[in-house]
């Protein structure tokens, strides 16, 4: 398990103030997948839904925030996962700012999220180059393939950030997808740090069979099963505007 280093010598404040954040990233992440897991399988819109997702939201900033700033000073150093946070952070953010804009426009945080994304992408090759140099082969005993998430959702987070941009806004369907993915996206990072990296917590019967992919591979799964019911949904809405429109 990850410890927040802190000097030998240091008072005990300092030291009971690492154990305290270091128990609100874990109890953040842990209430961030419940909620999320209730949000996932409950009827959206509903009230079950908006609840669980709002506590999904903040339980989440939290556990990125905080795991981003501390995560270059752990004992076994986690540069890395400063990026993972910064990304996590960003997704859960705009997922967030998109469904609550009703008007669908770009928003005060557009531009900084586009810039913000492109980071990661830039971060996440750094890394990969760095670790590649190493004659380890690792930077904080991640290999250069570790970074590949970061470039690839980073990427397209950052073209579709662009896209929204250049149009002025979003609206409709696409504002609705845009909130799924970068929700589900987010949980799936959540859940892959707990049930991948934290490896040494699981019980003994879940370590490498299925039961601990499971719940890594579930919010991309449901992610995939809701994309396309708003996608259809919306490809139904289009075709009957254009069949009335031919009525008329």
């Amino acid at each position: 398990m990850t410890v927040l280093q802190v000097p030998p010598d240091a008072p005990v404040w300092m030291s009971a103030g690492a154990d305290i954040i270091l128990l609100l990233h874990i109890t953040g992440g842990t209430v961030a997948m419940v909620a999320g897991a209730v949000a996932l399988v409950s009827r959206k819109g509903e009230n079950v839904h908006r609840v669980a997702g709002t506590v999904f939201f903040l339980s989440m900033l939290v556990m990125a925030s905080i795991g981003a700033t501390v995560a270059p000073f752990l004992e076994d150093g986690q540069r890395p996962n400063t990026v993972a946070g910064v990304l996590t952070f960003y997704l859960v953010l705009t997922a967030w700012t998109t469904v609550q804009r009703q008007d669908g426009g770009v928003g005060r945080f557009a531009i900084a999220g586009f810039a913000v994304a492109l980071g990661v992408v830039i971060a996440g090759v750094l890394f990969a180059l760095e670790a590649q140099a190493s004659p380890t082969g690792t930077i904080d005993d991640s290999p250069p393939q570790a970074f590949l998430l970061f470039m690839i959702v980073g990427a397209f987070a950052a073209a579709t950030d662009l896209k929204v941009i250049l149009r002025g806004g979003i609206s409709g369907a696409p504002r609705i997808a845009r909130h799924l993915w970068r929700m589900c996206v987010g949980l799936f990072i959540a859940t892959g740090s707990f049930f991948l990296g934290q490896q040494q917590m699981l019980p003994s019967f879940m370590r490498g069979t299925l039961w601990q992919f499971a719940p890594v591979l579930a919010p991309l799964l449901f992610m995939t099963y809701w994309m396309i019911r708003v996608r259809l949904a919306n490809w139904a809405t289009q075709g009957e505007t254009i069949v009335h429109a031919k009525a008329k």
